[in-house]
C-alpha cells in the first residue's frame, strides 16, 4: 500500500521560559506511515505528544515551537501526484492544502467552534476559504454536510449558535466542517473524550460511515485503547513524546512486545476483571520534557530493564514483520 502520509524523524521542540537557550522536548523522532484508505490509532496517556504530533502535521504549532523532521504528503488529487514536505511548505501553500486536503477535528467542539457565529455560516467560511463558489452554491454545500452528519432538519440548524447544540451535535457541526472540502486526510484528535458512551459510539459510528463512503485516510488519536480497537488498522503507541511500538492492531492487543503497551492493555477491565479487586496500574511516574532520562524514557518505571537501557535512546527494531518496538528486551 502506497503512503498518503509519511512521517519521518519529526522532533518538536518549545523554548524553555528559564534559562535563555535551553528547550524542552514534546516529541522526539517519530516516525510512522499512513497507507491511503488506512487508520493509523496513535495512542498514548495525557501529555505523551500526541497533539502536538498532530499539530505539527497541520503546522499549526505556537511560534516558540522549534521542528525538525519530515512529513511528506503525497497529493493524489493534483495533477503529478507530487509529494511534498509539508514542514517546508511556503506558508500560502501550507495554508491552501490546510482544510481542503488535510482536515482535523479538535478535541473540544466548544473552542473549535465560534460562539458568537451561526454553525451554518462556520461551515461555509471553511469552504469559502478554498473555493469561490455563489452563494446558493454555499449553502446547498453547507446543508448537504450537516445532513451527511446525521444533523436533524439541517435546512434549520444552520441558523442556530453553537450553544443551542448538544455536546453530541457540537462534535457533528465540527466533523461537517471538516469534511465540507472533501479532504484525503482527516485528523480526529480525542473526537470522542468529552462525550458519554451512547453519543461516543454514534460518532464512531458516523466516521467509519464517512470513511467507507469517501475513502477517508485516517490519523484517530486516543488515550481510550477501546476506542482505538473499533476503528483503527494499525496503532502506534507513544510514551513520553517517543513511539515506543507500532504494529498492526491485532499485534499489539495480541503481541505486544513493549512494557509499556503491556502495562497499558493490563490496566484496562474486562469482563474477566475480578470484581473488588483493584485496577493493575503501572508504577511510578511519567518523566517531565525537562528531565528526561538519558536512555529509554520508560526506564525508571519498567520491570524488565537492563543496563542498556539507561544509557541512550534505544532505536525502533523490527521484532516481527510490520511490528516495530523501541526496546532493547524485546530484541534479545
Amino acid at each position: 500500500m502506497s503512503s498518503l502520509l509519511e512521517v519521518r524523524e519529526l522532533t518538536v521542540e518549545f523554548q524553555s521560559a528559564g534559562a535563555a537557550g535551553s528547550s524542552a522536548p514534546a516529541v522526539r523522532d517519530v516516525s510512522f506511515s499512513i497507507g491511503h484508505g488506512e487508520v493509523l490509532g496513535l495512542v498514548g496517556e495525557s501529555g505523551s505528544g500526541k497533539s502536538v504530533t498532530s499539530l505539527a502535521l497541520m503546522r499549526l504549532l505556537a511560534p516558540q515551537a522549534t521542528t525538525r523532521g519530515d512529513i511528506l504528503f503525497t497529493d493524489s488529487d493534483s495533477a503529478d501526484g507530487a509529494t511534498a514536505n509539508l514542514l517546508t511548505l511556503p506558508e500560502e501553500r501550507m495554508r491552501s492544502l490546510r482544510g481542503s486536503r488535510i482536515a482535523m477535528i479538535f478535541q473540544e467542539p466548544m473552542t473549535a467552534l465560534n460562539p458568537v457565529m451561526r454553525i451554518g455560516d462556520q461551515i461555509a467560511e471553511a469552504i469559502l476559504a478554498h473555493e469561490k463558489i455563489s452563494k446558493a452554491e454555499v449553502h446547498n454545500r453547507v446543508i448537504e454536510a450537516l445532513r451527511e452528519v446525521a444533523i436533524a432538519e439541517p435546512e434549520r440548524r444552520v441558523r442556530s449558535y453553537p450553544h443551542q447544540l448538544s455536546g453530541g451535535m457540537r462534535q457533528r457541526v465540527v466533523i461537517a466542517m471538516a469534511i465540507a472540502n472533501r479532504p484525503q486526510l482527516l485528523i480526529a484528535d480525542e473526537p470522542t473524550t468529552a462525550l458519554d458512551v451512547t453519543i461516543q459510539a454514534q460518532i464512531l459510528e458516523l466516521l467509519a460511515d464517512l470513511r467507507k463512503k469517501y475513502g477517508l485516510t485516517m490519523l484517530f488519536i486516543s488515550h481510550d485503547l477501546a476506542v482505538v480497537s473499533q476503528v483503527a488498522d494499525r496503532v502506534a503507541v507513544m510514551y513520553a513524546g517517543s513511539l515506543v511500538e507500532y504494529a498492526s492492531r491485532s499485534d499489539i492487543f495480541q503481541a505486544a512486545v513493549h512494557p509499556y503497551t503491556k502495562g497499558l492493555l493490563r490496566s484496562v477491565p474486562t469482563l474477566r476483571t475480578e470484581r473488588g479487586q483493584p485496577l493493575r496500574t503501572i508504577a511510578g511516574v511519567v518523566p517531565s520534557i525537562r528531565m528526561m532520562p538519558p536512555g529509554c524514557p520508560f526506564e525508571p518505571r519498567c520491570d524488565i530493564r537492563i543496563p542498556k537501557c539507561a544509557e541512550a535512546m534505544p532505536p525502533l527494531i523490527q521484532v516481527a514483520p510490520g511490528h516495530w518496538a523501541r526496546c532493547p528486551v524485546a530484541g534479545l
